[in-house]
């Protein structure tokens, strides 16, 4: 049986001139690199939480979007991903300022010298992603009880991941859709799937702060995610620059040389 033609539209990254393969592999290199930081800052943000910060669990994600439920953010962060930020000295002084209620007079003396030092640098407000440690009145809110990330704040993170990872899928989808896998509704697949991937993640955060048990679907879907890119980010650079053309193009070619 004949495999099925090519659609006419369709061009084989062999088919493209080597300027557009150049600007292609520079825009999979930037976004490979920017994507492989992304991991390393969601590790950094979510490993720890549980107590154990050599990965990223369950526990970390429910303690993120629901809270822990008992210590405040900042009890939790010091023990969890910021334990390794200050030294255990100055870790005890603020979880124990934390503990005896945390009053304005101990703050200005003895907390704010070593937020100053310690954590101004991530902490000062300007990214909307950690939590806002600059004042007292700051600080204050993070030493209330956890109840895991405000749905305000969940709402601002939420529309910089759809715009920014719709981009980047955009861009990796087109530069894929060059490539040549059959059969055609995988190809389909890995092209769509992470647009849907990237809906159920980001829903998921409002859910598991109410239904725990949904952590596994933020887990879930941040897999596919991933695993689409990287397979798009690999398939789309060999076929560039390494791979043979696809035998029924090599076929089609011939076909209309002979004619």
């Amino acid at each position: 049986m004949n495999p099925a033609p090519l659609h006419p539209g369709y061009l084989h990254f062999s088919q493209l001139p080597y300027s557009l393969r150049v600007v292609y592999t520079a825009a999979l290199c930037i976004i490979g690199l920017g994507y492989l930081f992304a991991l390393l800052y969601l590790f950094h943000t979510f490993a720890g939480k549980d107590g154990d910060p050599k990965s990223v669990s369950y526990e970390d994600m429910v303690i993120t979007y629901s809270g822990s439920g008992k210590d405040s953010r900042l009890e939790s962060a010091l023990r969890g991903s910021m334990s390794v930020m200050l030294p255990k000295d100055e870790l005890t002084v603020i979880t124990s300022w934390v503990q005896k209620g945390a009053d304005r007079g101990a703050y200005e003396s003895q907390i704010r010298p070593l937020m100053d030092t310690r954590c101004m640098a991530c902490h000062d407000g300007s990214n909307p992603h950690l939590v806002n440690l600059n004042g007292f009145d700051n600080v204050k809110k993070a030493t209330e009880k956890d109840t895991g990330t405000p749905l305000f704040t969940l709402v601002r993170v939420s529309h910089i991941h759809l715009f920014g990872l719709t981009f980047i899928f955009f861009l990796v989808g087109t530069i894929f859709s060059h490539a040549y896998l059959r059969p055609v509704w995988l190809k389909l697949v890995v092209v769509g799937l992470p647009f849907l991937s990237i809906a159920v993640d980001i829903f998921s955060w409002y859910i598991t702060k109410y239904y725990h048990p949904f952590a596994w679907v933020v887990m879930a879907s941040g897999g596919v995610t991933g695993m689409c890119f990287g397979f798009m980010w690999v398939v789309s650079v060999w076929q560039m620059w390494f791979g043979r053309p696809p035998k029924q193009l090599l076929a089609q070619d011939a076909t209309a040389n002979v004619g």
